[in-house]
């Protein structure tokens, strides 16, 4: 025993451990096995969490193009791996210019913001933007018109008709093939500086420059572009002095409602529609009561008439001398738009294409596009908190995309749809 031989509580000893060990070592294989199968149905989860459906491939295509996905459409969605990649090849359809792109777009080109419209110059542009990626926060400043190419068999562009969209619209013609690019001073005989996108097009100038002292341009504008009607923003601590002579100080006879209730406008818009001081829409007001012959006129260096309209309404009021202009809601209440001091230190400028651009580079153009297609693609407008995260992520994704509309569409297609 001295010489090795085992002992016998060791023996005892030894085979107790040998049989709890014998008897571990399965359940601790078994154990191991789990493991192994969880982490590998977590691995097979996290692969397919943001896999497409069939399903949602369908609520995508749907949201995005108005019309059914067929099944070799929903095959190549559902291929495509993600929701974003699916919700970009929804963006081919024809139909997504054609019908969608263009009935976001109808509204903002008339005074009744109707959709049903005929097909004019600014709604051509925007689904030519949307359709060629042009950062979209040129809008309202580039040098930009889309009309229809040669192979559309159309009459040519005219400044003083809408002729070429009519016959697109009787054509049937498809708008994502049959836009071309161009410029508008290349066929309105604007000059380049005096162009401002959608707010020069004719459609625009028929709508907006018409009649009237032009506040109706940058009232619209507001509404269309940074949805901001001007009810909705009222600031009564702007100084007065910019406001024009046609607005009485006393209306009714009583000045406190000069002071509590047209000033939180007029001290605003005033000096910054004094940007369109040039613009008109000229029209034969006998033979052609709506316009439709009609055509925007530039004055280079003169300000049109209609500045001084009802000028003896308050004779010491502003006298408009040329078309500069000065945002003085870069103070105040209106600093919450979000204006872009990076892009125009100063906070102001001389015409309608300066102007564009500073309504185009704030923070409340960007929301306002967002906000739009997500209204439109999810069917209601924003409505908690977590909605309203979306939009503000959709805003950034804008911004960062190049301000690609069309990414919007896709982003929200595929927050709107997850889930359903």
């Amino acid at each position: 025993m001295k010489n090795g031989m085992a002992m016998p509580e060791m023996d005892g000893a030894r085979g107790a451990r040998g049989a709890r060990q014998a008897a571990t070592a399965p359940r601790s294989a078994m154990h191991r096995l789990r493991l192994i199968a969880c982490a590998t149905a977590l691995t097979l989860v996290g692969a397919n969490a943001f896999a497409m459906t069939k399903d949602q491939a369908k609520r995508i295509y749907d949201r995005i193009a108005g019309v059914p996905a067929t099944d070799a459409q929903i095959t190549q969605m559902v291929a495509a791996g993600s929701p974003s990649a699916a919700a970009k090849l929804a963006t081919q359809d024809p139909s997504f210019y054609n019908n969608t792109i263009r009935n976001l777009a109808a509204p903002w080109t008339n005074r009744d913001q109707s959709v049903f419209v005929p097909l004019n110059d600014y709604i051509a542009t925007v689904i030519g933007m949307v359709r060629d990626d042009v950062p979209f926060n040129t809008l309202l400043s580039a040098d930009i018109l889309y009309i229809a190419d040669s192979a559309a068999n159309v009459p040519a562009y005219s400044p003083a008709n809408n002729d070429l969209y009519q016959a697109l619209d009787n054509d049937g013609a498809d708008l994502s093939v049959h836009l071309a690019k161009t410029t508008q001073s290349a066929v309105t005989g604007l000059p380049a500086a005096a162009t401002a996108g959608v707010m020069t097009t004719r459609a625009a100038a028929n709508a907006f420059f018409m009649d009237g002292t032009n506040r109706r341009m940058f009232r619209f504008t507001m509404m269309n572009h940074l949805c901001a009607d001007l009810q909705t923003i009222p600031d009564t601590t702007r100084p007065p002095d910019r406001i024009r002579q046609d607005v009485t100080r006393s209306p009714g006879g009583d000045s406190s409602l000069f002071l509590n209730n047209c000033i939180e406008c007029h001290s605003g818009m005033d000096p910054m529609a004094q940007a369109f001081a040039y613009y008109n829409y000229s029209y034969n007001v006998a033979t052609d009561p709506t316009g439709d012959a009609g055509r925007i006129v530039y004055t280079a260096g003169q300000v049109q008439p209609k500045y001084f309209i009802n000028n003896t309404n308050f004779p010491q009021g502003y006298v408009t001398p040329d078309d500069h202009w000065d945002n003085r809601w870069r103070g105040g209440v209106n600093s919450l738009l979000g204006w872009d001091t990076a892009q125009n230190p100063t906070g102001g400028g001389a015409g309608a294409k300066s102007l564009g651009q500073e309504l185009e580079n704030s923070a409340a153009f960007a929301s306002c596009q967002v906000s739009r297609v997500f209204k439109y693609v999810c069917l209601r407008a924003p409505s908690n908190a977590t909605d309203t995260s979306q939009v503000t992520t959709m805003a950034a994704s804008f911004k960062s995309n190049g301000y690609s509309l069309r990414q919007a569409f896709i982003d929200a297609a595929v927050y709107c749809t997850a889930g359903i």
